[in-house]
Formats: C-alpha cells, sequence, structure tokens
C-alpha cells in the first residue's frame, strides 16, 4: 500500500503505518497512492481536499484528520460538504488520537 502524509507528522502514527507498509511518503506524490491522510487546523484547509484528491487511485481514500470536541474549528458537516464540494462521499469517521478525529473521503462507485 502506497501513503502519503500531508501535514501528518505524528511519530507514533508514522510508527504504526511502518507495521503495514514501508511505502510512505510526505507531499505530493509522484503516482497515485492508494491512501492520503491529510491533517486541516482551520476551515480554509479544506479546499486542500480537492488538491489531494488528485493524488489517490479511484480505489484510494483521503482521510481527513481534524480536531475533535466541542469548539472544533471544523465540524463534521463542513468536513462532508467539502468532501462533496471536491467529489469526494464520506464512508468512515474514527478517533484518531485522543484531541482528533478522522474521516475517509472516497470517490462514489460511479466515479471508480
Amino acid at each position: 500500500m502506497k501513503v502519503v502524509l500531508a501535514g501528518v507528522d505524528d511519530e507514533w502514527f508514522e510508527r504504526e503505518l511502518r507495521s503495514r507498509t514501508q511505502d510512505i511518503k510526505r507531499g505530493k506524490p509522484s503516482s497515485p497512492c492508494d491512501m492520503v491522510f491529510l491533517r486541516v487546523n482551520a476551515p480554509k484547509d479544506l479546499a486542500k481536499i480537492r488538491t489531494v484528491k488528485s493524488w489517490i487511485e479511484k480505489s484510494g481514500a483521503v482521510w481527513v484528520v481534524r480536531q475533535k470536541g466541542r469548539g472544533a474549528p471544523i465540524s463534521d458537516t463542513d468536513l462532508i460538504q467539502a468532501g462533496l464540494d471536491a467529489g469526494l462521499v464520506d464512508n468512515k469517521i474514527a478517533s484518531f488520537s485522543e484531541t482528533e478525529g478522522a474521516m475517509r473521503l472516497v470517490f462514489r462507485l460511479r466515479d471508480r
């Protein structure tokens, strides 16, 4: 599996990934990848989803990591709408850490 980290620089997470694949890059990949982990911190960062969408295979996914909880600058509905605006749909939500959550965005089946 080819994975790209875009703003996700947590050492513990990279160690965990390396137990599953050694093909981990940072920044724009030279060829399509299977998964991108994108960290967003503010609503303006949601525009990056459109960019990283072009980095994944049609069967790939973009995991968007952001602060969770009351008062977080980006809500689930903000993220879902940003995904739709970029041509992706959400299909999974997970806890990334104690303070961050992640949402998986993928191409619709008809667009694969």
